[in-house]
């Protein structure tokens, strides 16, 4: 089987607070003659390439799929020079960004489904809650609904480590020491239970991380220096406090050994007025790699129910 029918672009987006011209680059597969789905990568700053899963979707649906690097990381513009400037990196900025693409893609009349992925599910989440004109429906994957409750079930998660592990974790904390190799090797016990449990991680999931360790702008910014030490802007944002508004279907998918526990994923639950939760067995943060089928199977079904 051939290659699905791609092309790539750019976007000019006016960053609100930026001082140079912004670009947003995106991917297109297939015809956007039916709504697509449009995929909103983790991070902050992990870009599109391990989402790139979902391009099953048009290959057994015919789904058109959107990825795109958001600002910050990527093919899209970085911003290495706003380091630690929480008044740039902000909620708005991305959901100013997405639609920005959503217009310049003409998707308002032909409508356009989302899906982010860990931090991306809290912007899907965020975003949904605008009510934006031509959403259709909402995936969030790994995605919490507070900070704090997901800052909680970490915890929790890294008192189940082993001891040593866990008391490396603790000391390194302590001394703000997140670049030794104690600190790594620690790190991916917990990254390898709660994370991807796949190994050797899938290549595309490496790419992710090789983003970030080449530019963390916006996610020392937002998130901070790992998966479980959240100490930046975002570390007390509830998205669910909003999520009320949100009109359209959602679907909601973690893992039963996700980084994302079930006490931060709740609060969606409870708020969203159509909503159906799926957990899957044996899975972690990267639901969408360890069990793609499974996974895609329950996106298709979801995103194709109601269509004429």
């Amino acid at each position: 089987m051939g290659s699905p029918p791609a092309r790539e672009g750019e976007v000019d987006f006016q960053a609100p607070g930026a001082s140079k011209p912004c670009k947003t680059w995106y991917k297109v597969v297939g015809k956007l003659d039916s709504p697509p789905l449009i995929a909103l990568h983790g991070g902050p700053g992990a870009g599109h390439e391990y989402m790139v899963t979902l391009v099953d979707l048009y290959e057994k649906h015919k789904l058109p799929i959107i990825l795109y690097d958001q600002v910050g990381c990527g093919h899209s513009t970085h911003f290495q020079e706003k380091a630690g400037d929480e008044s740039f990196w902000t909620m708005d900025l991305f959901i100013a960004e997405l639609d920005n693409l959503v217009d310049h893609l003409q998707l308002r009349e032909v409508g356009f489904s989302v899906l982010g992925q860990s931090w991306g599910g809290i912007l899907a989440g965020a975003y949904a809650s605008r009510r934006p004109k031509g959403l259709k429906k909402l995936i969030i994957a790994g995605g919490p609904a507070s900070m704090p409750l997901y800052a909680e079930g970490c915890k929790y998660l890294l008192s189940q480590l082993p001891p040593d592990v866990r008391r490396t974790i603790e000391e390194c904390e302590r001394k703000g020491d997140y670049e030794s190799e104690e600190f790594q090797k620690a790190s991916a016990v917990f990254y390898a239970r709660h994370f991807c449990k796949l190994d050797p991680l899938p290549e595309p999931v490496q790419v992710g991380f090789q983003h970030l360790k080449e530019d963390p702008t916006a996610y020392l910014t937002m998130q901070g220096p790992s998966e479980f030490t959240i100490v930046g802007s975002f570390k007390d944002w509830e998205p669910w406090k909003e999520a009320h508004k949100i009109e359209v279907e959602a679907l909601l998918l973690n893992g039963d050994q996700d980084e994302a526990m079930d006490i931060c994923i709740e609060p969606w639950f409870r708020s969203i007025a159509k909503v159906k939760w799926v957990t899957l067995s044996n899975a972690s943060h990267m639901t969408h790699w360890e069990h793609r089928e499974r996974f895609n199977e329950l996106c298709g079904t979801f995103l194709l129910s109601g269509r004429e």
